[in-house]
C-alpha cells in the first residue's frame, strides 16, 4: 500500500468510527450527527440565513441545507423568521428546545473528545492538524471549517 493511500484510508477509518460513536451517543436525543452540527453552528453563529448556514457546514456538500433544516424546524428545534419588509429574507435561530439539546450535544462531544485525547495519549496535534488543514482547505468542506474557525482565507 502506498503511504498516500494509507493516509486516505486512515482518515476514512477514523472519520467513520468517530461518526459511529457520535451517532450512537446522539440517538437517544433523536438526532443525527448532521442535525447536531446544524444546532452547534446555529448556536455559535445565529441568526443565519439558510445559505450562510450552508457555507459553515461540513456535513453538507450542497450550498442549501434546506431538507436538514426542514426536519429541525418540524422537530421544534429551529425557528425560521421572515423579515416583515422582505419576505425573501429568512433567518434561522434555535428555539428554547434547540438550545437545550445543543447543550446536551456539547456534553456528548466533550465525552467523544476525551476518548480521542486518551487514544492520542498526550501527543501533540499541531503537526497533524497543519497537515490535515493543508489538504482539507482545498475542498468545500475544509473551506466551511476554515470559516467556522474564523479564518479569512482557507489557508488561515
Amino acid at each position: 500500500m502506498k503511504p498516500i493511500e494509507e493516509f486516505r484510508y486512515l482518515i476514512l477509518a477514523v472519520q467513520r468510527e468517530g461518526n459511529r460513536l457520535l451517532g450512537a451517543a446522539l440517538r437517544p436525543l433523536g438526532l443525527t450527527p448532521s442535525q447536531a452540527e446544524v444546532l452547534r453552528v446555529l448556536h455559535d453563529h445565529q441568526p443565519l440565513t439558510l445559505s450562510a448556514l450552508g457555507r459553515l457546514l461540513v456535513c453538507e456538500t450542497t450550498a442549501s441545507p434546506s431538507r436538514l433544516v426542514d426536519r429541525l424546524v418540524a422537530q421544534g428545534l429551529v425557528e425560521r423568521t421572515t423579515d416583515p419588509d422582505d419576505r425573501r429574507f429568512v433567518t434561522l435561530t434555535l428555539t428554547a428546545e434547540g438550545r437545550r439539546l445543543e447543550r446536551e450535544i456539547v456534553a456528548i462531544e466533550d465525552r467523544l473528545y476525551a476518548t480521542l485525547e486518551e487514544l492520542i495519549a498526550g501527543r501533540s496535534l499541531e503537526e497533524p492538524l497543519a497537515l490535515l488543514r493543508s489538504v482539507a482547505d482545498a475542498f468545500p468542506s475544509g473551506e466551511a471549517l476554515a470559516r467556522r474557525r474564523g479564518d479569512t482565507s482557507p489557508a488561515g
